[in-house]
């Protein structure tokens, strides 16, 4: 699939705003922790993409009713769904300077991705950090994509080619209006408008 950077300036996907707060001082305490002493970019992509898959659960996994959005607080709390996750990662890897773009997939409601751009890379590859368990093995991978699901175009699920520099306003308008899960998992976006 041809990713579509949606902003042609690529410093774009280095901002911090108010979802993506790489500013922030847990995330990059964070980041500072989860930089390898030799490695360079690559390394530290995926040790960030692997700290959010694997230590920060799915919501949706653990019944967690808290909705986080910001980066700062999915990291802190250690719970968010999805789009929320891709939050953390992105800021993560903005705070290393490395450009990281938000992305989604449709099935009968959105779900968020990450796209990293590594310095030695002259395109995008998409991550997922949602989180494994049974069924779901999303790995970090530059060359062939390890995400957790694969759209299904019989069944009307695609890949959205639209490479975003800050959440979509769907997304970000469901993660605020949610006072809880229950009410998120009822309200989460079925399309990108």
């Amino acid at each position: 699939m041809q990713l579509i950077q949606r902003n042609p300036d690529l410093s774009a996907y280095l901002a911090a705003d108010e979802a993506i707060d790489h500013h922030h001082p847990l995330v990059r305490e964070t980041a500072a922790r989860l930089r390898p002493p030799e490695g360079g970019a690559y390394a530290y992509a995926r040790a960030a993409f692997e700290f959010v898959r694997d230590e920060i659960p799915h919501s949706c996994d653990t019944g967690d009713q808290r909705v986080t959005w910001r980066a700062s607080d999915v990291i802190g709390r250690r719970t968010g769904i999805c789009y929320a996750k891709a939050h953390a990662l992105a800021a993560l890897l903005r705070a290393e300077s490395i450009p990281a773009a938000l992305c989604y997939q449709e099935f009968d409601v959105v779900h968020g991705l990450v796209a990293v751009r590594l310095p030695d890379r002259d395109r995008w590859d998409r991550q997922d950090p949602r989180g494994n368990k049974p069924g779901v093995d999303a790995q970090f991978s530059l060359d062939d994509e390890r995400l957790a699901f694969a759209p299904e175009p019989l069944f009307g699920e695609r890949d959205h080619p639209v490479l975003f520099e800050a959440p979509h306003p769907a997304v970000l308008r469901a993660l605020r209006a949610a006072p809880d899960l229950d009410h998120l998992v009822r309200t989460l976006p079925t399309a990108l408008h």
